[in-house]
């Protein structure tokens, strides 16, 4: 496999995400996948930022420890990062910044002479960094006019001189040099993109959101491009806001969602409980951090499982998905959509600061399929029951205006809506609620809810969900393991789930949390795991860190 791991450091205001971004495209033209890694404080001005660039000639969505080159904008990155040099490995610094062994560039200075501000050291290490590789200017003079909104000329000399410099530079006849592969260029897309695209592909006329990490971006995204996505997005006063707005469009026939991470989830429990009994279609990005509170609010973590699957009163039917790249976050959105229509439930999307804030090659024909669905709908027969008893516990739906009376409630109530304290009205009503929980699971294990890669034979299965996928999925393959990953958690499809486990000799959780949340869902249902991997410091695992854990388990 012919890859490359660039990482670039700095402090905030230097730019590090737009260089990694235009790092990541230049790969992404010369034919390679891509996964980028960020990690930033949650500071307005100062702190260590980096990005680390990963591109690899086969399929990738996880980065790794090592790396093959180490950008640094100054000497905090040379300090902190040193650890992740191996043998052949480059430096290229900024010497008016910092001193090591490698390719110095006066980067500071050249912006000085140039009258250009500071973060324009980026473009010049972008340069820098091109020449080592062997990589044309016409590529890097390409990805800067396609990607650069200002300062283009500015940004394009700096480069140029960035190249110039390194070009003659004894540090560039030792390094490794960049060939094109076949295939690509492909989209990138950062997780929270894809959604954005798949919940549009599933219907989504109104986005609605209060602004917070990880899933920020998610609104802001969706806001700049609203025309495209055929969308309205809504920033109001609170979490609860968010979700009334969302569910008040709902009722009114309009695909809405809303995106928040723990702490304004906290705050929409109340709705999702209506949403269980008024039986009103709500799909939620819930985009994890780490925390209990505030936690590190930056950082990734996978510890809101049981928040999600259990966040509400009541017992009521409700589904759970959990995509661990682009190509799932898209698919899975627009299935969310699917669900909570088709079933009239509220829908949890999973995902994670690692998930919704690194960008990955998307594969666009592979999201082609990927529709919107109609739910079941009144055939204006008759008086209209909005909570009409049915076989599967799903009644049809109507909306204002159309000609029938929509009476939506919170309190218990009849087939047509109309509050009841009745016993045998609240039982026929409760037991409404589980027939469509049965139709529900039933869908789920019949959906192809449950992916495997890897040897699909192997005696060692890894189980893991959401976004530990990408360094799963690499070591698997590495040691012919299965890789099995559950897409909805709940309900969980467990006869799917079985039959991949099916001749698993020995098998391994891996998740992003301290207690195993998954694993002691999996014993709740019978499913037994010898081995558990956890990983909570805040940071996702890297392919090589988990590949070294892993054989280590093994022996």
């Amino acid at each position: 496999m012919g890859e490359f791991s660039i990482l670039i450091g700095g402090q905030a205001g230097d730019g590090i995400k737009q260089a990694g971004n235009a790092i990541a495209r230049v790969f992404n033209r010369l034919g390679y996948w891509i996964f980028v890694y960020e990690d930033y404080p949650s500071l307005i001005r100062g702190g260590h930022n980096f990005a680390i660039v990963r591109a690899s000639s086969e399929r990738i969505s996880s980065h790794r420890d090592g790396i093959d080159v180490l950008v640094a904008l100054n000497q905090e990155a040379l300090d902190r990062h040193s650890w992740r040099l191996r043998e052949g490995s480059m430096v290229i610094f900024d010497s008016d910044m910092a001193k090591a062994e490698g390719l110095g560039i006066p980067m500071s200075g050249i912006v000085k002479r140039r009258g250009l501000p500071a973060i324009l050291r980026n473009a010049i290490a972008l340069g820098a960094l091109a020449a080592a590789l062997g990589i044309s200017l016409e590529v890097i003079e390409d990805v800067i006019k396609a990607t650069m909104v200002k300062r283009v000329e500015e940004n394009l000399e700096a480069a140029r001189e960035g190249y110039g410099i390194a070009s003659g530079n004894h540090w560039v006849a030792k390094s490794r040099r960049v060939e094109r592969v076949p295939g690509g260029p492909r989209p990138l897309l950062t997780g929270n993109e894809a959604l954005a695209l798949g919940l549009a592909r599933g219907g989504m006329k109104l986005y609605v959101a209060y602004p917070m990490t990880p899933t920020s971006s998610l609104l802001h995204y969706i806001a700049a491009h609203e025309d495209e996505l055929g969308a309205i997005a809504i920033h109001p006063e609170s979490e609860i806001a968010v979700i009334g707005i969302a569910q008040g469009a709902a009722y009114a026939g309009v695909r809405s969602a809303v995106g928040t991470s723990g702490g304004g989830f906290s705050l929409m429990v109340e709705h999702i409980s209506l949403a269980g009994q008024a039986e009103i279609p709500t799909v939620i990005v819930l985009g994890q951090r780490l925390d209990p509170a505030t936690g590190a609010p930056t950082y990734t973590k996978q510890g809101n499982l049981f928040f999600a699957m259990f966040a509400g009163h009541g017992e009521f039917p409700r589904a759970v998905l959990a995509p661990g790249d682009a190509d799932e976050a898209f698919n899975l959105a627009v299935e969310a959509m699917n669900l909570a229509w088709r079933f009239q439930i509220p829908v949890i999307i999973l995902s994670d600061k690692h998930l919704s804030e690194s960008t990955f090659s998307f594969d666009l024909e592979a999201s082609r399929a990927a529709a919107a669905e109609p739910p079941k709908l009144w055939d204006g027969m008759g008086e209209y029951g909005r909570y009409a008893q049915t076989e599967d516990g799903i009644s049809p739906l109507a909306f204002p205006g159309e000609g029938a009376v929509v009476k939506a409630n919170s309190y218990e109530h009849d087939e047509f809506g109309i509050t009841t304290e009745d016993a045998g009205l609240i039982a026929k009503a409760q037991e409404k609620r589980l027939r469509k929980a049965r139709a529900l699971e039933e869908y789920v294990n019949g959906k192809g809810m449950v992916s495997v890669e890897g040897d699909p034979d192997g005696k060692i299965a890894f189980l893991f969900w959401g976004s530990t996928k990408g360094a799963a999925v690499e070591v698997a393959k590495r040691i012919g393991a299965r890789a099995i990953q559950p897409l909805c958690l709940m309900p969980l499809p467990k006869r799917e789930l079985e039959g991949r486990l099916e001749g698993a000799e020995r098998v391994v959780g891996i998740e992003g949390n301290s207690m195993g949340q998954f694993c002691g869902w999996l014993r709740c249902h019978g499913i037994q795991v010898d081995e558990v991997v956890l990983k909570y410091d805040g940071r996702p695992f890297a392919a090589d860190e988990l590949e070294r854990k892993i054989r280590g388990l093994l022996g």
